[in-house]
């Protein structure tokens, strides 16, 4: 039977399903127990630890708040964090094997470097390139035969000059205000090794503009890599895991999950290492004669992962979560005043 602790502090994992999943920051949830949230307490609890942090993702634990928190975190990231992708494209020629309409769907799945913070939204009815609001680029490329080919080459790469095109084609065009703005490496595709595919002559012009996730996947900051959470879980031995069983259980899991100490006969007991952050990612194990089984996920321990695509580093893009968040609760609570005056 769990404990009160575990009930207000703890996801219950059983065989069949979870109990204890709802939240305990309301008063009068459990008996003669004050969950009421308060700014105090919230500033004496809640701490974040980055674990992990390079250019292209991070990995942090938020602990003392709500999962429902972390998720809203990345519901943001998902679909209201704004990114530059390629909307409009104008085909001139193509004469490729690829429609023109897969064509223009793969040009817009193209991540673009450009910091979205410096470009405002294209109004709605405004059909023509902005300084402040369109990116515009060139594809033009023409497949040709290479007059240097040795005689006996098979290779199309060879053979043929342009017979691939990768984003190393891609030219952007800045507008004057542009050009004095930004520099050649600040607007370009994120990657110059992306394939496309065989062809004869290009000829189109691309239009990109600032977006959200929520109206197109292609501006998720990180709708293409990842954006997650987890619960922390607390491993509970059911009985003594002794012997070969005991390198069995640690084989199970991750190096250095668990560790088994060789110890005398005098003190023949367990000691087991419980790296429990690497356990993260498990919800439920069951070895032989169900001798070890992840039974509570702590509710208020929480592990973030952020991967960006590349255009923004990943602790921007949580900063700029964050601002959304404060935007929605700021609206939120303008809303129940309004309400409440009238």
């Amino acid at each position: 039977m769990a404990s009160m602790e575990n009930i207000r502090t703890r996801v219950q994992l059983q065989e069949h399903g979870l109990i204890n999943t709802h939240s305990s920051d309301f008063p009068g949830n459990y008996t003669d127990y004050d969950d009421t949230w308060t700014q105090e307490k919230f500033e004496e609890k809640f701490k974040i630890n980055i674990t992990r942090l390079t250019p292209s993702d991070m990995e942090f634990d938020m602990i003392g708040i709500d999962a429902s928190v972390a998720n809203a975190f990345r519901r943001i990231l998902l679909a209201e964090v704004p990114t530059m992708a390629i909307e409009k494209v104008f085909l001139y020629n193509n004469t490729s094997i690829i429609q023109d309409e897969v064509l223009a769907h793969r040009l817009g799945l193209i991540p673009i470097h450009a910091d979205p913070r410096l470009f405002n939204y294209k109004k709605q009815g405004d059909e023509e390139a902005q300084d402040d609001t369109t990116l515009v680029f060139e594809l033009k490329v023409k497949c040709i035969k290479n007059k240097n080919a040795p005689k006996d080459a098979t290779d199309p790469d060879e053979l043929y000059i342009n017979s691939k095109v990768t984003t190393d084609h891609l030219k952007w065009i800045p507008t004057p205000q542009q050009a004095q703005k930004f520099g050649p490496q600040d607007i370009r595709p994120l990657s110059n090794v992306v394939f496309f595919f065989t062809l004869q002559e290009l000829d189109i012009k691309m239009h990109a503009v600032k977006g959200v996730g929520k109206d197109h996947a292609k501006f998720s900051p990180v709708g293409k890599s990842t954006a997650s959470y987890r619960l922390l879980p607390e491993i509970t031995l059911l009985k003594p895991c002794e012997d070969e069983l005991a390198d069995k259980l640690a084989a199970c899991f991750s190096p250095g999950v668990i560790k088994v100490k060789t110890v005398n006969e005098k003190n023949h007991t367990n000691d087991q290492n419980v790296g429990l952050r690497s356990l993260c990612n498990i919800i439920s194990v069951y070895i032989s004669e169900n001798i070890i089984r992840n039974e509570f996920v702590e509710k208020n321990y929480t592990n973030v992962s952020v991967e960006s695509i590349g255009a923004l580093r990943p602790e921007v893009l949580v900063c700029e979560a964050i601002k959304v968040l404060i935007s929605k609760c700021r609206q939120f609570i303008s809303e129940l005043d309004n309400n409440m005056e009238t």
